[in-house]
């Protein structure tokens, strides 16, 4: 769902006592995510439940959410990290969630973002890492990267965080547009395409695990390419926020082995010019202990999203926190 349509925003006015005047404090906070068939969309939309609290509900004292009152926070399913960033530098979204490495490149200006800063873009906290899968159909194998030439390729949606990594990871193995069929596709649209034979190969970074992937593994099967220790190194060298990673065997059931691979940090973003109270009660709102059991027990990457590591490789990505969120860190004594 992209957006709240007008009737859900009718509907949830509506809901409020007769003659309320709460309607008119209600504020409404988009979220940009991801494709569907990823992880962005559905954390993205716990957050959004979490921070949450609508004029009428209860107080989080007396058992209601404990999201900031008067807020109503929306996940929009968008085409990720680099649309994320361009959409919150113009105000077009209030936060969104994006890599480290697409973040780092949109607020200094370079790749892919050169002459094209954004430098209102601040973070409120590290989430959990994005494993990058290189998916195979059933029964496929490549001896290197370099042997994608000639091969039909996803390397996921136009300007996301993953298609600008993605790039860079395969020239260093002589991989580029020039020698392979490269698609633009998002990981639901990548998946159906190589369940259908019209991909040989794709790349998609998520958090594992990846609901189209779940899908297709139950369905045609896959295999996932497991990066070399050298092919890992150069990765980690070419986009230093890509670390290296594994997923461990099983995380699909019909990938039995582990899988050497790189991640890179997903990271919740927000413009400079948001309220610094309201960034400081979104960011408290994020670790209440109503955030803590949806977390828990939304995905399987919630799990990782916690408090103690909401600033981890922070400094390292050269954006800094919003004041509000540095406020709400600094008062915890994390900082």
């Amino acid at each position: 769902m992209k957006v709240l349509n007008k009737v859900a925003i009718a509907a949830l006015i509506a809901a409020l006592p007769i003659g309320s005047t709460l309607a008119q404090d209600m504020k409404f906070f988009r979220i940009g995510t991801g494709g569907a068939g990823g992880t962005y969309f559905p954390i993205g939309g716990i957050i959004a439940n979490a921070i949450s609290n609508p004029p009428g509900s209860r107080a989080c004292e007396e058992g209601g959410n404990c999201g900031v009152p008067g807020l109503v926070a929306m996940a929009q399913s968008t085409n990720a990290s680099a649309h994320n960033v361009n959409a919150i530098q113009a105000g077009q979204m209030e936060a969104g969630l994006s890599g480290a490495a697409t973040l780092h490149f949109a607020y200094k200006g370079i790749g892919k973002f050169e002459g094209n800063a954004k430098p209102d873009l601040r973070i409120v906290a590290n989430l959990y890492p994005e494993d990058l899968h290189l998916v195979l159909p059933k029964g496929g194998s490549l001896g290197n990267l370099g042997e994608l030439k000639g091969k039909r390729v996803g390397i996921a949606q136009a300007g996301s965080g993953t298609q600008i990594a993605v790039e860079l990871i395969i020239g260093d193995h002589g991989v580029n547009r020039d020698n392979i069929d490269e698609a633009e596709l998002n990981n639901s649209q990548s998946a159906e395409r190589l369940a259908d034979g019209q991909l040989d190969a794709y790349f998609y970074a998520a958090g594992t695990p990846v609901a189209a992937m779940i899908q297709l593994d139950n369905t045609k099967g896959m295999e996932l390419y497991s990066f070399s220790d050298e092919e890992v190194a150069m990765a980690n060298k070419t986009v230093p926020y890509y670390i290296p990673s594994k997923i461990p065997g099983g995380t699909y059931p019909g990938v039995p082995y582990d899988v050497n691979t790189v991640a890179v940090s997903g990271i919740f973003v927000t413009n400079a010019n948001q309220d610094e109270e309201l960034i400081y009660e979104i960011t408290k709102a994020m670790w209440s202990k109503t955030a803590r059991r949806l977390l828990d027990n939304g995905h399987a990457k919630g799990k990782v999203i916690t408090l103690e590591t909401a600033l981890d490789g922070v400094a390292g990505i050269g954006v800094p926190l919003h004041p509000g969120a540095e406020r709400f860190y600094k008062e915890m004594g994390m900082m």
